[in-house]
């Protein structure tokens, strides 16, 4: 199999996708589509079976939930048993946008969706064309990030067409993702509701809609065995996760002598330097930097992203995705900053260097 790409950026093309798209979900297909997230991998989501391609074609572990994606409110009250007001403060605050609510869920919705648990996450996308896809298709889609489970989600068709292009019949090429890490996730079945997975809505966004939210903490997280057997709210919560090919260390340095001294005392990696000692090679050790701006000479090279969280979120996948096109063997990252508009570019560089 090789993947159809069909682009999107006049309305004649735009329409012809949409059709196809909507032609191949009707038939309980498998077809890549833009967010403004992260590209997703949508099926119906209230057909168990199709649901099933979404996990053989990633090699999705079982108990990863997947996200349910609507096209209006009144859709997202079909997937669910209860719709309360909290709910429709956050939809009217956020909605369309990067914002997942978890709430009880609809008989419906298949278990494969929600991993079998009691609960489910809906989420109203901001990218037009997904919309105009569930709207035309009139059921909400099941899309978790179009890449294969653990890599690095995909921001570009590209990225889609690299890791799933032998695996799907079509990809929906709908231009660079505008927010570029997956949405937060909120779950209002507990009290006080509880930041699942931090996005770039952040604390304070939620904060001045909802009163007493729970935010996880960088430091609290739960056993790998519990999480392994545990039923997941949420997607996301897997201790590795979102990750390069390449090993990747998220560092806070000085200068370059600071970081270049913080290199030669890692844990050794494959072929590196004597004694466990991991010495930079100019071929294998890339930098993605956003303040101390190391020079080039002792890496293969340094990107440079702005001290932005939004720029930085648009931006860290792509960058993780070229280091690997490169045969990277190294991607050192520099720490992001502890305010909570990072808070959700934090949480997946921790995942990926697990």
């Amino acid at each position: 199999m090789i993947a159809e790409v069909l682009s999107t950026h006049t309305p004649a093309l735009f329409d012809t996708a949409v059709k196809r798209a909507t032609e191949l979900l009707r038939a309980g297909e498998v077809v890549a589509l833009p967010t403004e997230t992260v590209y997703g991998l949508a099926a119906n989501a209230l057909d168990k079976k199709a649901v099933a391609k979404i996990f053989q074609i990633k090699n999705r572990p079982a108990n990863n939930p997947i996200i349910v994606h609507i096209a209006s409110v009144e859709m997202a009250k079909r997937c669910v048993t209860v719709w309360p007001d909290p709910a429709e403060k956050l939809a009217r605050a956020f909605w369309p946008g990067p914002l997942t609510i978890v709430l009880p869920c609809a008989k419906k919705i298949p278990g494969i969706v929600t991993a079998g648990g009691k609960t489910v996450g809906v989420r109203w996308p901001g990218h037009p064309f997904i919309q105009a896809v569930i709207r035309e298709c009139g059921f909400p889609l099941a899309a978790p990030s179009a890449n294969l489970s653990g890599h690095v989600s995909p921001t570009n068709a590209e990225h889609v067409h690299r890791q799933l292009g032998d695996k799907i019949s079509l990809i929906v090429d709908g231009g660079q993702s505008q927010v570029g890490i997956e949405s937060a996730v909120l779950d209002l079945t507990v009290s006080p509701p509880q930041v699942l997975r931090p996005g770039m809505i952040h604390a304070v966004s939620l904060e001045a809609v909802m009163e007493n939210i729970q935010h996880p903490t960088p430091t609290h997280r739960e056993p790998a065995s519990n999480i392994q057997h545990s039923k997941l709210k949420s997607p996301g919560l897997l201790r590795k996760h979102y990750a390069p090919k390449a090993k990747l260390f998220v560092l806070n340095w000085r200068d370059e002598r600071d970081l270049r001294f913080q290199l030669s005392t890692l844990n050794p990696v494959k072929g590196r330097g004597p004694h466990g000692a991991l010495r930079p090679q100019p071929s294998t050790c890339f930098v993605i930097a956003h303040t101390h701006i190391p020079s080039a000479e002792h890496f293969a090279q340094v990107s440079v992203i702005p001290h932005d969280a939004q720029a930085f979120a648009r931006a860290i996948y792509a960058e993780l995705h070229r280091c690997d096109e490169a045969g990277a063997e190294l991607i050192v990252v520099e720490t992001p900053p502890a305010s909570p508009e990072w808070s959700g570019i934090a949480d997946r560089l921790r995942r990926a260097s697990a």
